[in-house]
This record gives C-alpha cells, structure tokens and sequence, in this order.
C-alpha cells in the first residue's frame, strides 16, 4: 500500500487521539476545579474554628461525708437531750457539675447547677466580658461581690473545715443583674474592684431578708461593692472593704420605704514560715434594715431593732515545706458569732469554736475529720433565754474536677 493510501487513515487515528486527550484534559480540569472549590471551602472553615477561638468543658465538685450530733436544750430550768446521725450529711452535701464555654479570647459563659440532697438549684448562670486588661463586665445570675466567703471560699474543696461560718453564708448571696470587676498595680502595692448592681433583697413580714429573684419587688436596684487592698508586693495579705445599699419592701406594702443596708471588713493572710504554711481568714459583716413596723404570730403590730452582726477567724497550719507524707496535712481552727435582732421572732445568739484535721490527697481534694461546739441563746419573746448546746462529728469527702 502507498503511502498516499495509509496518509487519511494517520490522520483519522491523530484526529481521534488528540480529541481524546482533550477530553480527558477538560475532565480533569473539571475534577480539579472542583477539588480546589472543597480545598477553599475547607480553608475558610478551619479560618472561622482557629484551635483555642472556641472550648467547652465540663468541670464540677462533690462534697458529701457523715455526721453525728448530740443537741441539748434548755428552758425554765428543764432539759432535753436528742442524738441523731446522718449520711451525707445532708447540712453540707452538694454536688455541682459546672459548665464552661469559652467563645473567642474575650467571652466566657459559666453554668453551674447544684443538687443538695432534696432540691436542684443554681449557684451562678452568667457571661463574661474580658473587655481590657484589669476590666471583666459579667451579666446574669451572679454571686454578690460582699465579703470574701460567698464567692472565694466556700467550695467544699477550698473551705478548711466541713461548715460554713454561721450567718456569713445567708444574705447576700446570688442575685440577677450587672457586674464589674477587675484589678490593678497600685504603685508596689495591688488592688482589686468588684461592683454589682442587681435586683436586691426583700423584706418578709418577720423582718428577715430574702434574695427576691429574677422579677424585682420596686423600681429601685441594689448597689453592692467591693474593693481589696494587697499591701505587700508577694501578696501575703489582702483586706477587703464591701457595702451594700438597696430597697428592700414591695411597692404599694406597708414597707414600701424599708432600705437596707450592709457592710463587711474582711481578712485573707497566706505565708510560709519554712516548714510551715500559715493561713488565716476572717470576716466580720453587719446587716441593717432601717425602722419598720412588723406582724408577730398573734396579728399582732410591734417593732425592734433589726440589726444582725455575724463573724468568724480561721486558722490553718500546714507543714508543706518538709518532705514526707505530713506535708499532707492540715490543722484547721474556727470560732466565729451570728447575732439576730434581740426581740424579734427569729432573735438569737449563737457562739460556736470548731476544729478539723485534714489530709490532702492533691490540691483539690481533701478528707476532713471535723469536731463543732455551738452554743445559741435565744433572745425571741416566745422563748427568751432558751439555751441550746450542740456537739457534732464530722467526717467529709471533697474533691473538684
């Protein structure tokens, strides 16, 4: 055969390779159009979810333990005795899982319920706002910047003995509404700020104080504060100075003028004198509610001075500066008084001094073995003088997670 025979056929077979190679090149380009598409799409996901822009853990506490009592009362000359004993101690079992969801470098959402024994609750719900630096704003259901105790030192973990200090506790505790706090160098010195403004407290016809909760009782909030002083430049020592000021009575109520006010001075020294750590905690708090007139259990109109004063100091040795397994542990002592307004229904005074001897199995959880003496007269017109002596066991597991 010529080769002016075989020359159509050549160029048939080019013509049907080159098609071929151009299809399959146009396919791959398709292909890899589409890959670059994912590639980009990926990229711009993982732009929007940097490693450390968003977290969400879960952390928590569990205190739980035994208690055993003996409670004597006295009255006209007579008296009685009754013995009891409990798991888990159910005056100071908590368990408190708390959420945690960081969004970006600047917010912080803290959830934090709590089961006691009988009821589900809340301790805190609120957001966080690192604005600046020494500058946090807070809003939601949050602990009242009043005193040390309430929102520093009461976890079963943190707190060196198994109860909590009568009557600082009670009032104030968590409230809803707006928060400010931070710190700052004062020339070699520090200092800390934490201001609230929130819904306040309202007065009951006996002339207790309880939170009012999410729906105010007036149109007026309470304004609460703290400021801390740090003296020395490693921080040893710091002396807290807290107020509060608010309305406490409903609108259009025969205490729609009740006001409250309260103030607290408390303590917090931390030091090692080699081998042994010295920690000492106190606070004194005063509560004031201005004149009203009030209803005892006969209908009956009368009034009193409502004024409580509550305090506790706290000290702890440790010997965590030598090497064995005694650095572990911890001896704890506490006295401390509540007062309540003399003549009113719930009036009393209670002294009480405890000791406890803990040993730390990591810095976060502790088994505690406590003793308490509690001596609480009562100063109420049904039962004035009635003298009731309490002795109590204590034996607590805490741990946070």
């Amino acid at each position: 055969m010529s080769y002016t025979k075989k020359l159509p056929q050549a160029l048939l077979v080019l013509v049907a390779i080159f098609s071929f190679v151009l299809n399959v090149e146009a396919q791959q380009k398709d292909v890899d159009s589409s890959v670059y598409d994912r590639l980009t799409e990926l990229e711009k996901q993982v732009a929007q979810h940097k490693p450390g822009e968003e977290h969400f853990l879960i952390v928590g506490l569990l205190t739980t333990g035994f208690v055993s009592n003996k409670t004597t009362t006295t009255s006209g000359g007579t008296s009685s005795s009754a013995k009891t004993n409990s798991f888990p101690d159910v005056d100071h079992f908590e368990f408190s899982p708390m959420f945690l969801w960081r969004h970006g470098q600047k917010f912080l959402l803290e959830f934090e319920p709590s089961f006691d024994g009988s009821s589900l609750g809340v301790n805190w719900a609120d957001v966080s706002w690192f604005a600046a630096p020494g500058l946090i704003i807070r809003g939601g259901y949050l602990v009242l910047p009043f005193g040390t105790y309430s929102k520093r030192l009461a976890a079963g973990w943190i707190d060196k003995l198994p109860t909590d200090p009568a009557g600082v506790a009670d009032i104030p505790g968590a409230d809803f509404g707006v928060e400010i706090e931070g710190g700052l160098p004062l020339g070699n010195m520090k200092w800390n700020y934490d201001v609230s403004l929130t819904n306040g407290m309202q007065l009951l016809p006996d002339g207790e104080l309880q939170n009012v909760g999410s729906i105010d009782n007036n149109r007026n909030k309470t304004l609460t504060g703290r400021i801390g002083f740090l003296p020395f430049s490693n921080s040893s020592l710091e002396i807290g100075l807290s107020g509060l000021y608010g309305t406490a009575g409903d609108d259009n109520t025969s205490f729609k003028t009740a006001k409250t006010t309260m103030y607290a001075v408390d303590v917090n020294y931390v030091q090692l004198f080699n081998p042994i750590a010295v920690n000492f905690k106190g606070q004194f708090d005063d509560v004031h509610v201005n004149e009203q007139t009030y209803v005892d259990t006969a209908n009956n109109s009368y009034t009193f001075n409502n004024n409580s004063t509550t305090y506790f100091a706290q000290l702890s040795l440790r010997p965590s500066g030598i090497a064995n397994a005694f650095k572990n542990v911890e001896l704890a002592f506490r006295v401390g008084n509540y007062t309540t307004p003399n003549g009113s229904l719930w009036g009393n005074k209670s002294d009480y001094v405890e000791g406890c001897l803990s040993y730390w199995l990591s810095w976060r959880t502790v088994f505690k073995c406590g003793v308490q003496s509690n001596t609480t007269t009562s100063t109420a017109p049904v039962d004035k003088g009635t003298k009731t002596k309490s002795n109590s066991l204590f034996l607590q597991f805490s741990i946070q997670l």
